[in-house]
């Protein structure tokens, strides 16, 4: 007994690798002195580098070559259930010492462990030291008591997640965006938010209150998808390729 096997309409076999038209590209540079815990703070006003935080970030006690200025980290736009994901895996490298140049961490950061201390309502970090993280917001200016911290060490979560649900104010890892087996990761806006922030996790040594940014030059990149829809599988893509080939073979058959 033979199966009858009907081939695919042409418009069917592109249907199957079609986008979705509501995805949303962000293309993002995250700088060393993007401070997480500054995300959406509008109501700060950054002290000139000289000068110490009145009751904020750390800063060193005397001059750095680079003298630079804290910063407010990018806002990406979002609505709680939207599901964010890198388009492409972060590149680039920050150099988190006193003097220009190396050595320099990638966007996974330095594999010692960091553990940050919760400032302004946003919660503290625990993960790789210099890593790219990212914290979700709603409209309000961020205060009162800081949701848990999560834990991206070996002990705890990990950097190997699949789909990640950061709470409102809770520091999330990104790092480069993909599992180490290439998977990408995606992480989903909590009810409420309607900001995504984008920063680095600093301290001195990595470690207690936040702060040290003074000296952080170089950057990150990074294209974020909102609701993106994900291309097939290359072995997916073969077997439409086939499937293409097999219905312009039974046309020109059918044709003769």
């Amino acid at each position: 007994m033979f199966t009858k096997v009907i081939p695919l309409s042409f418009s069917a076999l592109l249907a199957l690798v079609t986008f979705s038209t509501n995805a949303t590209i962000y293309d993002v540079t995250i700088d060393g002195s993007d401070a997480i815990w500054l995300a959406g703070r509008t109501d700060l006003t950054i002290p000139p580098a000289s000068d110490p935080w009145p009751g904020g970030m750390i800063r060193h006690g005397g001059p750095t070559p680079e003298e630079i200025l804290e910063t407010i980290p990018p806002e990406i736009l979002v609505s709680g259930g939207d599901v964010v994901k890198v388009a492409d895996p972060a590149v680039g490298g920050i150099s988190f010492f006193n003097g220009f140049g190396a050595p320099y961490y990638g966007p996974e950061g330095n594999p010692g462990v960091s553990t940050l201390n919760a400032f302004g309502g946003i919660s503290g970090y625990k993960g790789t030291e210099g890593a790219l993280a990212g914290v979700f917001l709603d409209n309000a200016i961020p205060n009162g008591t800081p949701p848990s911290t999560l834990d991206f060490t070996g002990a705890g979560l990990g950097t190997d997640f699949l789909t990640l649900f950061p709470e409102i104010g809770q520091i999330f890892f990104i790092g480069d965006g993909i599992t180490s087996t290439n998977v990408f990761q995606q992480f989903i806006a909590p009810a409420g938010a309607t900001r995504l922030f984008l920063g680095i996790p600093d301290g001195f040594g990595f470690d207690g209150n936040p702060g040290a940014y003074d000296d952080n030059d170089g950057s990150y990149r990074i294209k974020v998808g909102i609701n993106q829809t994900p291309l097939p599988e290359p072995n997916i893509l073969a077997l439409i390729g086939l499937g293409m080939l097999g219905f312009i073979f039974v046309r020109r058959k059918t044709s003769v």
